[in-house]
């Protein structure tokens, strides 16, 4: 019944100068520019750019491929340090993440051709097609199929949803079925699914559709369809059948990068309402010298220490090679509900005003209430939990 341990095992470093370097960089956009792109649903393009040309998107790629080489305690310093200072790294988070399926099952080939050009910002990979309207995160049970034709080419035909960012992405990493889930048999449910590569500059109108969804964040979601869209073969990333384990392999690091975006938003809502209830004055007083006031900002705080601490345990056992699947789960919810909690305390404490755009309250709760639910919701980590750490009967 016990999660992964990290005996004899040093805390992952915390990088200050990592921090103090993102923060400076984060200055330079401040809530004006998030709020106008905000009202014009845009994409923070120069912001992306600036990120890259500092190298802190390509912080988990090798140096040998133009990377810096880091670990995930770096690279979630710098995630946590963007929504600390009131910006927001959904427009290129995934970058981090999904190039790692690359790095982990591609041929040297594959890792040559592209790796070094995402490190240096000439191609995106910030799409990530998995999830399907049908099937939600039941992965086993998706319907896209890549279908081989001859030995240089596969046929994607299919829809998925949620696939944020593939309008301002060259590549896409795509989860499509190859062998048909009635040929599987329940022993292998696991197997039949492929992850390839999709150049959506070549695929674009060409087989690949991209529709934006409006959703009550700018978070540059999209539905994609395929309709007889050409992949080469070459662009299959490892073994035919096996892209379910790869993806798998991913969601740990993505498990723990979305949890320190949590604690950056935590610590920007407990911040901001620290010194809205110093400098407001209400009856002759500063409103925080009232308990009511006081006690929801002190245990906004109390929550967020201990969700960062869930979320340094997972990022050292990922550093160290240990299995985090139970900790970068249980540090991705417990990090969300604290941050949603801490906007929730920062609207209060604003009164009024947490409504009104200038304060960047508004925007910055919309954007909290996400991670509560995406990449994964919190009953599906306490599905998790449940079942692989208590041991409990499988519920789905």
């Amino acid at each position: 019944m016990a999660t992964a341990t990290i005996a004899d095992t040093p805390y992952a470093p915390t990088h200050p100068e990592i921090r103090d370097a993102v923060r400076a960089l984060c200055l330079k956009f401040d809530g004006a520019y998030w709020r106008t792109l905000d009202r014009e649903r845009g994409y923070p393009t120069a912001f992306v750019k600036a990120l890259t040309e500092a190298g802190w998107l390509s912080i988990l790629i090798p140096e040998e491929y133009g990377g810096a080489g880091l670990g995930i305690s770096a690279a979630s310093a710098v995630l946590e340090e963007i929504h600390r200072a009131g910006c927001n790294a959904a427009a290129c988070h995934a970058q981090m993440y999904i190039m790692g399926t690359v790095l982990r099952h591609g041929s040297k080939e594959q890792k040559q051709r592209y790796l070094p050009k995402i490190a240096s910002g000439e191609m995106r990979l910030q799409a990530f097609g998995v999830t399907e309207p049908s099937s939600g995160t039941d992965t086993l049970s998706l319907r896209t199929t890549a279908v081989k034709k001859n030995n240089s080419t596969y046929i994607v035909n299919g829809q998925k949803v949620w696939t944020s960012r593939a309008e301002h992405s060259d590549l896409m990493l795509l989860l499509a079925r190859t062998t048909p889930k009635e040929q599987q048999g329940q022993a292998k449910r696991t197997e039949g699914l492929s992850v390839f590569l999709v150049d959506m500059r070549e695929t674009l109108n060409k087989g690949l559709t991209i529709r934006p969804i409006r959703t009550m964040m700018n978070h540059n979601s999209t539905e994609v369809f395929f309709d007889n869209m050409e992949v080469p073969a070459e662009n299959l990333i490892g073994v035919e059948g096996q892209g379910f384990r790869y993806i798998l392999s991913g969601m740990n690091a993505e498990r723990v990068l979305i949890a320190s975006e949590c604690i950056g938003d935590g610590r920007w809502f407990i911040e901001k309402a620290v010194n809205y209830a110093k400098e407001r004055k209400l009856f002759g007083r500063p409103i925080g010298q009232n308990q009511g006031v006081q006690y929801p900002i002190a245990r906004a705080y109390t929550q967020i220490e201990a969700a960062d601490l869930m979320v340094r345990k997972a990022a050292t056992l990922f550093e160290a090679g240990i299995n985090a699947g139970a900790d970068a789960n249980m540090a991705k919810m417990l990090a969300s509900e604290a941050a949603w909690a801490a906007a929730e305390m920062c609207v209060q404490t604003h009164g009024g005003f947490g409504f009104a755009e200038e304060y960047d309250i508004e925007r910055k709760f919309r954007e909290a209430r996400l991670y509560t639910v995406a990449p994964i919701s919190t009953n599906m980590v306490l599905n998790f939990v449940a079942e692989h750490v208590l041991g409990l009967p499988r519920s789905y």
